[in-house]
């Protein structure tokens, strides 16, 4: 129990560094942030396939299948998603719909997994998903206000809520499928299967990289603004350098963090320590914007930490076929 929520912690400090991607890279489109950060995943992953080639081999089609589903969905979609969220909306209000995570995937999997991971009781679950979700509209309110108080353009708000939704449908379903497939291959390793998902990244982000150019040339301004100096921009150094570093921390390093959790937490308890990541991601922004977080924030802090504590706590009760 102790190992998986260090892990998950470790995972949640990697994954926070996403959402200040766009924020420092403002003048680049979400699908070039997408296909960037996936094909430096994908090219990491080359080299550490050797580590674990032979693990590799022993992979059946339908489990490169499901690396292909996994990455597809968890990793272009979501982020695309996550992406076009952020510079539509801003960073506030996608954070808080992403931050709703926790609460979401605890309800999926204390009911989806009831037989497999046991079942936490939702009477004593409860208390636990209300200290996270209080603690998320903590950490938001000084950002919300700020929002509303800027809300001159609701289309665009909408269309970013509506794109947040959408990422955090993609990350719902993700954890849970992951999970699945590492608990019923525990005897696999968690670091070949992030390094299989790397692997099967890579064609897709090719690809993508492909399509950007060719709708670029033809289209300019559709999907990529039309003044964009192809391929990597007015900032070359920082776009490849950003990508290089979410692409190993955030990508393989947060996979395979996460991977070591799943294998020793039930997904319901797995699923509200994401809170990591939303707490790593606030810490990065005051970071990134050089101010301290309000009062509101830290309460919100603090609320999260006893959720989570609260969680740890709970037994899971195994529930017969």
């Amino acid at each position: 129990m102790l190992l998986g929520l260090l892990f998950a912690l470790a995972a949640g400090l990697m994954w926070g560094l996403v959402f200040v991607a766009p924020v420092m890279l403002p003048g680049y489109a979400p699908a070039l942030l997408t296909v960037g950060r996936y094909l430096a995943f994908g090219l990491i992953a080359l080299p550490l396939a050797l580590l674990d080639r032979r693990v590799l081999r022993e992979l059946r089609a339908s489990d490169w299948w499901e690396a292909a589903k996994l990455s597809l969905v968890g990793n272009f979609l979501y982020y695309l998603c996550l992406s076009a969220a952020i510079q539509r909306a801003g960073a506030p209000l996608p954070t808080m719909i992403i931050g709703t995570l926790p609460v979401v995937i605890a309800v999926c999997a204390n009911h989806r997994n009831r037989v497999r991971d046991g079942h936490l009781p939702w009477p004593m679950l409860a208390p636990s998903l209300a200290l996270i979700a209080a603690g998320l509209t903590c950490v938001n309110h000084d950002e919300l206000t700020v929002l509303q108080s800027q809300a001159g353009d609701l289309r665009r708000y909408a269309e970013g809520a509506l794109l947040a939704i959408a990422a955090v449908a993609c990350w719902t379903w993700y954890p849970i499928r992951n999970a699945d497939w590492l608990r019923a291959h525990a005897d696999r390793s968690p670091r070949a299967w992030a390094t299989a998902q790397g692997l099967v990244t890579l064609p897709m982000a090719l690809l993508g990289v492909l399509l950007l150019g060719a709708v670029h040339l033809a289209a300019p301004g559709v999907l990529i603004p039309a003044d964009y100096a192809w391929p990597l921009g007015e900032k070359p150094l920082a776009y490849v350098g950003l990508m290089v570093a979410i692409g190993l921390c955030s990508s393989w390093l947060g996979t395979l963090c996460w991977n070591e959790a799943s294998q020793r937490l039930p997904t319901s308890l797995s699923g509200q320590l994401i809170v990591f990541e939303t707490l790593a991601a606030l810490a990065y922004a005051f970071t990134w914007k050089q101010r301290m977080p309000p009062a509101a924030t830290f309460s919100g802090v603090a609320l999260l930490v006893a959720g989570v504590v609260l969680a740890l706590r709970i037994k899971p009760v195994k529930t017969p076929q």
